[in-house]
C-alpha cells in the first residue's frame, strides 16, 4: 500500500533521517516510535503529502484514502457534534449531485442523454454506498458514544465543547471516514480509560491499515504487530508489539556494542602496526596498505542511550498506619444552572500505610473530586476524610503545572523547593527525571507539557512526603518518562493513591482498587489483574 524507499529529510542543518525505508501493507497495524524531535510527525506529513522528501520515494499502490488524526485540530463551529463528524465523510457533494440527477430523470430526456444520466446516477449510488452513506449517521453516533460523547450531546454546537472534547470530535471524524490507511498521532490523549478501551477494540476490528504513535504502552501492545523506530537519523524495523521492540532494541544495542568493541580492538592493532613500522622503508608498502584500509573502514557508531538514574529517594517521616479514614463521605456539586448533582455518597474506606491504590471510574464519576477532598482542596458535602497522624501529602493534579514560576530555570525551581539540599543532590534528582546537562538551565517558560509534568513530579518527590496523591500524572509523558515515574513510585517508601488511564502503569503498581460506580465507592483488596478479571466476570 505505502512503500517508503531511501528517503532523506532535513530541516536546515538538522537531519531527521537518511536513506530510510519501510512499508505499510494493507490491513497492517504498525507502531511509530522514537524520542521527541526525532521526526515521527514528519513521517505522517510526508505520507499525506503535506511535506516532501529531500530525496528518495514514497510510493502508494492505487489511490488509498488516507485519514490523518493529529494534535493540531482545525477550528470547529457552526455545526453540531454529529453533523461535524458526518461532514468528514464528504457525502454532501455526492448527495447534491444525486438530487440534481433525480430532478433530471423526472423530465423528458432524449435516449442518449437519459442513458448518460442513468449511468452517472448508478455510479454515484455505488459511490454513496461505498462511502457508507446509508448508515453514516448511525456510524457517527456509535463512534461519538464510544469516545464518551453521548446522545444528549450529539446536537450540541461544536464551539461549546472544551479543547479536550473537540479532540474527541476530531478523532471521531477520522474514524467515520473509514480510510484505507489511518495515521494516528497520539490518539489516546484526552481520552479516559473507557474511551481508550473502546478505541482499542475499534482499531482491532478496523479493516484498513494503521500507523500510529502512542504514549500508552498497553494500547500499543494490544493493537500493533510491527514497529517502525525513528531515532538517531535512522529508521529501524521490528516485527512484534511494543514489549518485543523494547527487548529486541536492547539486544541489538548490546550486539552493536560488541561489534564496536571488536572493531576498536582491530583498529588499535592496525594503528599500532602503522606507528611501529611507519619509519621503516622495508615496511612502507605494508604501512601504506593498512593506512588505506583504515581510511575505507566505516566506523561503528553506538547511538547515545538515555541514562536511567536509580535514585535513592530521601526517606520520608513515618506516618501512622491509617493514612486516611473515609467515613460516610458524600459530595454534591452545584451546576451552573443551580441544580444539584450527586457525585458520590456514603463512601467508607481506610487507606493503609504502603497501600498503592488505583482510583477508577467512568468519566465524571468523581475520581478527581475524591482526591481533592482527601488533600483538602475541596470540601465534602457530608461525612469526613481524615488524614492520619504525621501524614505529609504530595499532591499532583493537572493544575499543578500552573504553580511553576515561568521566569525560573528548571534547576532554580527545584532548588527553591528544597533550599537546604546540595547542588549535587538537586542535579541528581533532575537527572532521574530526565533533565541533564544544559536541560537544567532551560527556562520553565519554554518547557513542553511533558517536561513541566516531570519537573512538578520531581519537586513533589524531593520534598519527601509519605503520602502521594496523583491525579493523571502520566498525561503529557512519553513512554520513557512514564517508566521513569513508574520506577520512582515503585521505590517510593510511602503510600500512593493514583488516578490514571494508563493500564500498564496501574498494573505495575496497584495493590488495591477504589472504584466509583453509580455514586458509590467500591473497594477491591487485590491487584489490578484481579480487579480486571472480576470486572469481566461481572
Amino acid at each position: 500500500m505505502i512503500n517508503v524507499s531511501n528517503i532523506t529529510k532535513s530541516y536546515g542543518d538538522q537531519v531527521l533521517y537518511q536513506s530510510a525505508s519501510f512499508s505499510i501493507n494493507a490491513g497492517e497495524k504498525v507502531g511509530l516510535v522514537g524520542p521527541n524531535g526525532a521526526g515521527k510527525t514528519t513521517i505522517f506529513r510526508l505520507i499525506t503529502g503535506e511535506e516532501s522528501v529531500d530525496s528518495g520515494v514514497i510510493a502508494k499502490t492505487g489511490k488509498p484514502l488516507i485519514g490523518y488524526f493529529s494534535q493540531n485540530i482545525e477550528d470547529m463551529k457552526g455545526r453540531s457534534a454529529i453533523a461535524e463528524v458526518i461532514s468528514a465523510v464528504g457525502l454532501e457533494d455526492v448527495k447534491n449531485r444525486l438530487s440534481e440527477l433525480e430532478a433530471k430523470l423526472s423530465e423528458p430526456l432524449e435516449d442518449d442523454l437519459m442513458a448518460k444520466v442513468l449511468e452517472e446516477y448508478g455510479e454515484l449510488q455505488v459511490q454513496f454506498e461505498h462511502m457508507g452513506g446509508y448508515d453514516v449517521e448511525t456510524r457517527a453516533a456509535e463512534i461519538l458514544t464510544g469516545l464518551g460523547i453521548g446522545p444528549e450531546d450529539y446536537h450540541r454546537q461544536t464551539e461549546s465543547f472544551s479543547g479536550g472534547w473537540k479532540m474527541r470530535i476530531a478523532l471521531a471524524k477520522i474514524l467515520a471516514l473509514q480510510p484505507d490507511l489511518l495515521l494516528m498521532d497520539e490518539p489516546t490523549n484526552h481520552l479516559d480509560m473507557e474511551s481508550i478501551i473502546w478505541l482499542e477494540e475499534w482499531i482491532r476490528n478496523f479493516k484498513g491499515a494503521v500507523l500510529m504513535t502512542s504514549h500508552d504502552r498497553e494500547f500499543m501492545n494490544r493493537i500493533i504487530s510491527r514497529i517502525v523506530e525513528v531515532s538517531n537519523k535512522t529508521v529501524s524495523l521490528y516485527s512484534g508489539d511494543y514489549d518485543f521492540y523494547d527487548r529486541e532494541r536492547e539486544v541489538r544495542r548490546q550486539q552493536l556494542i560488541a561489534t564496536a568493541k571488536r572493531q576498536e580492538d582491530m583498529l588499535a592493532k592496525e594503528e599500532e602496526f602503522i606507528a611501529r613500522f611507519a619509519a621503516r622503508a622495508s615496511h612502507a608498502a605494508q604501512v601504506q596498505s593498512r593506512v588505506k584500509k583504515l581510511e575505507k573502514i566505516e566506523r561503528v557508531e553506538i547511538p547515545p542511550d538515555e541514562k536511567v538514574i536509580n535514585l535513592e529517594w530521601p526517606v520520608p517521616t513515618r506516618g501512622g498506619d491509617d493514612v486516611v479514614k473515609i467515613e460516610n463521605l458524600g459530595k454534591i456539586w452545584k451546576t451552573d444552572q443551580g441544580k444539584e448533582k450527586l457525585v458520590f455518597q456514603n463512601a467508607n474506606a481506610i487507606v493503609r500505610r504502603l497501600d498503592r491504590i488505583a482510583v477508577v471510574g467512568v468519566n465524571g464519576a468523581g475520581k478527581s473530586t475524591l482526591l481533592k477532598i482527601i488533600v483538602g482542596h475541596a470540601e465534602a458535602t457530608s461525612g469526613n476524610a481524615i488524614l492520619g497522624n504525621s501524614i505529609s501529602v504530595g499532591y499532583f493534579s493537572q493544575n499543578s503545572m500552573d504553580i511553576l514560576d515561568s521566569s525560573l530555570t528548571v534547576f532554580e525551581e527545584l532548588h527553591n523547593s528544597i533550599p537546604n539540599a546540595s547542588i549535587g543532590f538537586v542535579r541528581t534528582i533532575l537527572g532521574a527525571f530526565k533533565f541533564s546537562g544544559d536541560d537544567v538551565e532551560k527556562k520553565i517558560s519554554v518547557l513542553s507539557g511533558g517536561e513541566k509534568s516531570r519537573l512538578v513530579l520531581a519537586t513533589i518527590l524531593a520534598k519527601a512526603p509519605n503520602f502521594l496523591v496523583l491525579d493523571e500524572p502520566t498525561n503529557h509523558l512519553d513512554i520513557r518518562s512514564r517508566e521513569v515515574l513508574l520506577g520512582a513510585i515503585k521505590n517510593f517508601p510511602g503510600t500512593v493513591m493514583v488516578v490514571s488511564h494508563d493500564r500498564f502503569f496501574l498494573r505495575e503498581i496497584t495493590s488495591r482498587v477504589f472504584e466509583l460506580d453509580k455514586n458509590q465507592l467500591l473497594i477491591t483488596d487485590a491487584n489490578w489483574d484481579y480487579y480486571i478479571s472480576k470486572k469481566k466476570l461481572n
